[in-house]
């Protein structure tokens, strides 16, 4: 038996204490600094995501392209800054040429909501700069809230350092986002660069509709940057052939289109039309950005993490902004009119659309571009993919997107996955009377392949 007395205690706790002590000092510098992204709510991701989508419903000229492509460097900014607290993730950086990202100090500890709150807000002033000063405010105000969240989670050093590596990863990716000279500014003249009757010379040919700005939108934007398609993808499978003859497919779907409101609309196509809609500049965000807000719906449905919400946000971004330019590259070389337009001059030409803007009260609405393949079924099928690819193909979810609102049928709806909602989404565009039956459902196909092109990257390790 042994026996300790009270000396030989005291020196055993001494040596123990010297051992720990000289054990943390060999510990791994690295392993002792930032906790990792997905240690974090997803709450600093998504209060940017809400404020962009508040104030995007008022930005003149970001519908269709713009808007989509803000979102898709945003969030690559988020992920950038964060992937060295997200160990499981590959940098996007050698994908893309010209673009130049500082690196995070080695050893040095990251507050990773921090650098999401500083990269964003620097980035939504460089997008939104034409904002008026109340909005502007705002991502002042959001800014500041986080910010004063974040001194409940690390020192001020942390914070500042932080801070400052946000800062820099944004004003990177901004030098990066200028340099598309397509993209850049597009919204300051949304109908620069195509005269549509350069392109029209026969029946079939997109013509302006009205009531309606008399030009068309985004001829141009077909050529601006994509993150995950190359020029060979830009380019649907092609429409119907044109045919006036009451015989022809062309016709039928025509037909089919002209039915849903002669002589009236059902409510149930009343309600999904207005549902997804999503068209009117001062009513609702645009269709492309209607998929973040479902995005972000579901980041507090699972109450996920920061990782997921910058995942969610960069692979939605990515994925509209692609389909978006893909779409209006397709939309422009098929040159396919306007139901309105066929129906006018083949059916009856009295009949207008279902389309209402109670801002402006104009009725008999077609948007300003042309019809093949549709962009609310493109961008909403590449948005439904990337979200299915994060959260499930057989997520079921209650879209609430537009529950508060009183001047259209907002009512919920639910669906049993992502896909069925962007077929829904799709098909609204009919009984609406904007499209053609074809429009739709290659928009859903071309819209499925750009998203599975973004989801291919190699985001992981």
């Amino acid at each position: 038996m042994h026996y300790f007395t009270k000396k030989s205690i005291g020196l055993w706790v001494v040596f123990v204490s010297v051992l720990w002590l000289f054990s943390c000092k060999d510990t791994d510098p690295a392993q002792q600094t930032s906790k990792v992204a997905k240690e974090y709510d997803h709450k600093v991701m998504s209060s940017w995501n809400d404020l962009f989508l508040e104030i995007e419903r008022y930005a003149a000229g970001y519908r269709p392209g713009p808007a989509p492509r803000a979102i898709a460097y945003i969030g690559l900014a988020a992920y950038e800054g964060c992937i060295a607290g997200m160990p499981e993730y590959n940098s996007m950086e050698s994908l893309y040429p010209g673009l130049d990202l500082p690196s995070v100090e080695p050893n040095q500890e990251y507050h990773w909501p921090s650098v999401v709150n500083a990269s964003t807000a620097y980035l939504m002033r460089k997008f939104f700069e034409a904002a008026t000063s109340e909005r502007l405010a705002k991502i002042d105000a959001l800014e500041n809230q986080n910010a004063s969240l974040a001194q409940n989670e690390a020192s001020q050093d942390v914070i500042d350092r932080s801070k400052a590596y946000g800062i820099a990863v944004a004003t990177a990716m901004w030098q990066y986002a200028v340099s598309d000279p397509v993209g850049h500014d597009h919204y300051k003249d949304p109908f620069q660069g195509y005269n549509w009757q350069d392109h029209y010379s026969k029946d079939g040919d997109w013509k302006p509709t009205f009531p309606g700005p008399g030009k068309p939108m985004g001829g141009v934007w077909g050529g601006a940057r994509t993150f995950a398609i190359g020029n060979a993808d830009k380019i649907c499978r092609p429409p119907l052939t044109y045919s006036a003859s009451p015989s022809s497919e062309l016709y039928s779907q025509a037909l089919e289109v002209y039915a849903q409101n002669t002589p009236t609309l059902s409510y149930e196509d009343e309600w999904v039309g207005e549902f997804w809609s999503d068209d009117l500049l001062n009513l609702t965000f645009s269709p492309g950005p209607r998929w973040l807000a479902v995005g972000n719906q579901v980041l507090n449905l699972e109450d996920s993490n920061l990782e997921t919400a910058i995942f969610m946000t960069v692979k939605v971004g990515m994925a509209l902004n692609d389909a978006a330019v893909a779409c209006w590259s397709s939309k422009y070389h098929y040159n396919v009119e306007r139901p309105q337009t066929y129906i006018n001059r083949v059916i009856d030409p009295s009949w207008k659309p279902a389309l209402y803007n109670p801002i402006t009260g104009d009725i008999g609405v077609t948007p300003s571009f042309p019809a093949y393949p549709s962009g609310h079924s493109s961008m909403g099928a590449a948005g439904a993919e990337a979200l299915a690819s994060i959260f499930g193909y057989a997520y079921a979810m209650t879209d609430r997107c537009h529950e508060t609102r009183t001047e259209f049928a907002g009512t919920p709806r639910t669906f049993g996955s992502f896909f069925e909602m962007a077929q829904e989404n799709a098909w609204s565009r009919v009984p609406l009377g904007v499209h053609f039956r074809m429009d739709c459902d290659e928009g859903v196909r071309f819209g499925t392949v750009i998203g599975r092109k973004v989801n291919d990257l190699p985001w992981k390790k």
